[in-house]
């Protein structure tokens, strides 16, 4: 097995890419749950510059290089979009890649071990947890634009880089899978949060059977709509750049927008252990329809709209079963920070459902009121 480079070792890293300037320094960076990342200072005839450099988990994408591609393809994409929309600093707006020395869009080591490299974005920062829904709105906005972007992106078709990502009928039959093998012997010990889950198997094929029958289209999406994906105008607050395209491949715009629903109208953080206070806020809902409709509105179908309100339950039950299984499995997939922490993120998901499904009319009222 591959090895993660120790820290120390970063500054090896940094001479694959074509970086302006002189090394000054390297820092962990982020606090995503599967790849490692760094922010790299150059000192550039004196003008600090800063890069992000990340290590590829292959371990969690099997096929780096087709993760690579699909990234070199949508990044430059969007810049072709957005200076044709006559934006004027596009390297804000979205990700810039930056080549190896050989020219390449990503660098291998010693260890096999895969890296790539992006411009680092200045005066931004990202949210973990909401804070007003003018956050909400503005992520809302960002990602629906990003799919609006990206609704044009010549043939061929995305890579799958994790096949069933969102296949909601997969990812249950991982859960009862896992219930049935009991490798780390948790089982008793979710035995509320596994008869939740198996008591809502009717919702798990909804999206699946609708795209089968060709009410929902495939489109290129994001797939991972968490609001610190959204990189956020300092001074502004405005939605910038979607970041982490590692899943941007073919999927449904409902996955994007009942992921944004899942963690941008939950008041706690994802592993709150206090489940008293994890509860959807409507009035977040609310400002998520609007961003989103206001810059996807126009290319949506009628399925998509109708089934918004359903998504944000879908997608949070279905990242509850990802949760679960890795925890009755081990926690061979999610970072874990403490005992039990995938089982107490599983529990936070599916109170979120159970509050879903209390605001149900008030949400599709929220939605019809939009428009």
């Amino acid at each position: 097995m591959n090895s993660i480079p120790r820290r120390a070792d970063i500054r090896e890293v940094v001479e694959f890419f074509h970086l302006r300037g002189a090394f000054v320094s390297a820092a962990p960076f982020g606090s995503g749950h599967i790849n490692d990342t760094y922010r790299i200072t150059m000192l550039d005839h004196g003008v600090e510059v800063r890069y992000i450099i990340q290590w590829i988990n292959h371990h969690v994408f099997k096929n780096p290089a087709a993760v690579m591609a699909n990234i070199e393809r949508v990044t430059a994409h969007l810049h072709r979009k957005l200076a044709a929309a006559g934006v004027g600093d596009t390297s804000r707006r979205a990700l810039t890649l930056v080549p190896t020395r050989q020219g390449a869009n990503h660098a291998v080591d010693a260890a096999g071990n895969t890296w790539r490299c992006f411009k680092a974005i200045e005066g931004v920062l990202s949210v973990n947890q909401i804070e007003h829904p003018r956050q909400a709105y503005e992520a809302a906005r960002a990602f629906g634009e990003f799919q609006q972007l990206l609704a044009d992106l010549p043939a061929p078709r995305l890579l799958d880089t994790i096949p069933d990502f969102h296949h909601t009928r997969s990812r249950f039959e991982a859960l009862r899978a896992a219930i049935a093998a009991d490798a780390a012997q948790c089982v008793a010990r979710a035995r509320p949060e596994i008869e939740f889950a198996l008591a809502r198997e009717p919702m798990v094929d909804v999206l699946l059977q609708a795209q089968a029958r060709g009410e929902i289209p495939e489109r290129v999406t994001h797939n991972d709509t968490k609001l610190n994906n959204i990189l956020l105008d300092e001074a502004t607050g405005a939605g910038l750049c979607v970041i982490d395209l590692d899943t941007v491949m073919p999927g449904l715009t409902l996955y994007d927008f009942g992921d944004l629903c899942r963690t941008a109208t939950c008041p706690t953080a994802e592993d709150e252990t206090d489940l008293a206070k994890v509860e959807m806020l409507p009035e977040m809902f609310a400002a998520l329809v609007q961003g989103y409709l206001a810059s996807a509105g126009a290319f949506l179908c009628r399925a998509e709209r109708e089934h918004l309100v359903f998504s944000a339950r879908l997608i949070t039950f279905e990242i509850g079963l990802r949760f679960l299984a890795d925890f009755l499995q081990g926690d061979i997939y999610f970072k874990t920070h403490r005992p039990g922490h995938n089982l107490d993120r599983a529990r936070v998901q599916f109170k979120m459902v159970a509050s879903f499904e209390q605001h149900e009319p008030q949400m599709h009222a929220i939605v019809k009121a939009a428009g």
